[in-house]
């Protein structure tokens, strides 16, 4: 054989140790392995399991205009089968470490906003609605004209305000940090611990948790995230076994009684498409619709760029890999969550858990998708990690997220007080949303008032329009008479 034809063979020969699933989800190519997206699926899945407990808990809570609850069992089913189908579509049809499924805040909206208004049928009818508008966006490229729109040191401002942000959540979910029960007669919003004071089993497992983290992270031990999960769930069990403790919250790190449960589909397929347009009067369907489309448009926004800047995905303009398609499949899961009466589904932050634990490709998602379709069966088993073993991750993850801050320019006042209020207004208003609404009219208020309104992009002029229609929600909806 000829040396050219030779290397013909070798130009079209696959790399040693590259197969057929890495060349799919480009694992060597962005810098990972399969044992770090395994890790990353595991990671992912363990900071977010909790949605199996409390989406059904909210959910099940509230009452219809009927009077009518859901079933907290069927609820169960209904979320993981939608959890776990969605990430699994993610992984394949956008390639990224983004796990999907019910949305905090978004199924608070449904149980407590919209389901007294009508039935929970059309409830959920809306949620399907808004996610069928959402892939129109997506189809017409408005969704991502708007994300490409936005200024990089923006981008990097959402990141680094997501990153305090699930630091937040971790600490609150774990106990670590409360609301005053009597705020009124404080200054202080939030106190340490439940009474001011750390105290309780459930605080020990949590500090110690987040201490063993940032050990590990700082050692560079492979694993670092996963690893604390797990060794500080066993030790949960442990001293749930020995000692007396009150609550642990949602979960309970005990063995449980049942492994194996028995999923109950009941709920899929009940929703009325445009049942609520005859509960209720139009313009407060409208105005429903475009609070749930605001939400979701711009939480999983900022969601998908936080978690792709954080695994390095963003190219030098700063655009996320496969978006168009990563933005039609959120948007679709948002319709599978009302359809499957699940309430709407979503990007999860959380996700960057399992990029902390190593994840760059839709693999990782391979994995959290099969633990939750697993959990439609041993619910009981999986559930186990209570969330003081699992908020350490998020905490570590924050700080990660949180590096990203330097790259941003502090002296630069038009770029520095958007990017700052969009750091500042998601923690401390419990919303993503709420953030990025702040940063961006800030933005467009500031190039206007130093005379370049002509720099700003025309999609940036119609968000921030929206925007203050969001913020000024309430005196719009007394205005028009819906209250």
């Amino acid at each position: 054989m000829s040396e050219a034809q030779k290397a013909v063979d070798r130009a079209g020969a696959p790399e040693p140790g590259v197969n057929s699933v890495d060349r799919f989800f480009r694992i060597s190519e962005r810098g990972s392995t399969l044992p770090r997206e395994i890790r990353g699926g595991f990671a992912t899945f363990f900071t977010m399991a909790y949605i199996l407990v409390l989406n059904p808990i909210i959910l099940g809570s509230a009452e219809d205009k009927f009077g009518h609850q859901l079933d907290p069992v069927q609820l169960t089913t209904a979320t993981a089968l939608v959890a776990a189908v969605m990430t699994v579509i993610m992984g394949v049809g956008g390639n990224l470490p983004l796990a999907l499924a019910a949305g905090l805040g978004l199924n608070a909206v449904v149980a407590f906003q919209i389901a007294p208004l009508m039935s929970w049928d059309d409830a959920m009818g809306l949620i399907v609605l808004e996610g069928l508008l959402i892939c129109v966006l997506v189809v017409t490229g408005l969704r991502e004209a708007v994300m490409h729109a936005i200024p990089q040191p923006l981008k990097q401002a959402i990141s680094v305000g997501i990153g305090l942000f699930i630091a937040f959540i971790g600490f609150v979910d774990a106990g670590f940090v409360t609301r005053i029960p009597d705020a009124a007669n404080t200054t202080v919003p939030v106190q340490l611990g439940g009474t001011g004071t750390l105290g309780g089993w459930p605080i020990l497992v949590f500090c110690l948790g987040v201490l063993l983290t940032v050990a590990l992270l700082a050692r560079k031990v492979k694993g670092a995230i996963l690893i604390s999960i797990v060794t500080m769930t066993a030790v949960a069990m442990l001293i749930d076994s020995l000692a007396d403790v009150k609550s642990w919250g949602l979960t309970t790190p005990a063995w449980p009684d049942q492994v194996v449960d028995t999923p109950d589909f009941g709920l899929l397929g009940h929703f009325s498409l445009f049942g609520a347009f005859g509960e209720t009067t139009a313009i407060t369907v409208v105005l429903l619709i475009f609070t749930l489309i605001l939400s979701d448009f711009f939480d999983t926004m900022g969601t998908v760029v936080g978690v792709s800047a954080e695994a390095g995905l963003l190219d030098e303009q700063g655009k996320v890999p496969n978006l168009g398609r990563v933005l039609l499949i959120d948007g679709a899961a948002a319709a599978a969550g009302g359809a499957a009466s699940a309430s709407s589904a979503t990007s999860y932050i959380e996700s960057a858990a399992g990029v902390g634990e190593g994840a760059r490709t839709g693999f990782a998602n391979l994995v959290t998708g099969g633990l939750f379709a697993l959990a439609l069966f041993l619910t009981p088993l999986l559930t186990i990690v209570p969330l003081q073993a699992a908020a350490p991750a998020l905490v570590a993850v924050g700080f990660l997220m949180m590096t990203q801050v330097k790259n941003i320019e502090w002296d630069r006042y038009e770029i520095a007080i958007p990017a700052f209020l969009t750091i500042a207004v998601m923690p401390f208003t419990y919303s993503i949303t709420n953030g990025i609404g702040a940063g961006f009219v800030a933005y467009v208020l500031i190039k206007i008032v130093l005379g370049r309104a002509k720099e700003i992009h025309w999609l940036l002029w119609g968000t921030s329009a929206l925007f203050l229609v969001y913020f000024a929600i309430d005196p719009i909806e007394q205005i028009l008479g819906v209250r």
